[in-house]
């Protein structure tokens, strides 16, 4: 198993889309600061269920939904997904390639998928 892909929009920093391909082996992200490394690793460890903002460098769950900048408006969701290659079956589900998506609000409401459809937080940990 391997992360193929990581995909977001409306998460921190990253107001439009961005889509990060991976290939087995390492890879290393790099850039000057404040270009947004830090924000990959949150976008990761938030899809995978990670319920404190504290820890995503926040003060409430809202806190990573793009806030705006001088030419942009503020968004209304941050979504991120994962796609993962689980050709060599280590996740216990009869799939090949595994996405997980998260998405939150400015409501506070929030939405899981896997495999594109409707799941609960609790199946995505379970899964990992």
């Amino acid at each position: 198993m391997y992360l193929k892909q990581l995909d977001t929009i409306g998460f921190k920093s990253f107001a439009e889309r961005i889509k990060i391909e991976f290939v087995t082996g390492v890879t290393a992200v790099v850039g000057p600061n404040g270009s947004g490394k830090s924000n990959i690793t949150d976008a990761i460890r938030w899809v995978l269920g990670e319920q404190s903002a504290k820890s995503l460098r926040g003060v409430k769950m809202e806190d990573i939904i793009f806030q705006g900048s001088d030419t942009r408006n503020a968004l209304n969701v941050a979504e991120v997904t994962l796609v993962l290659d689980n050709s060599d079956n280590q996740l216990p589900v009869d799939y090949q390639e595994v996405s997980v998506t998260r998405k939150v609000y400015r409501s506070g409401e929030s939405e899981f998928l896997m495999n594109k459809q409707p799941c609960r937080l609790k199946d995505i940990t379970e899964l990992f």
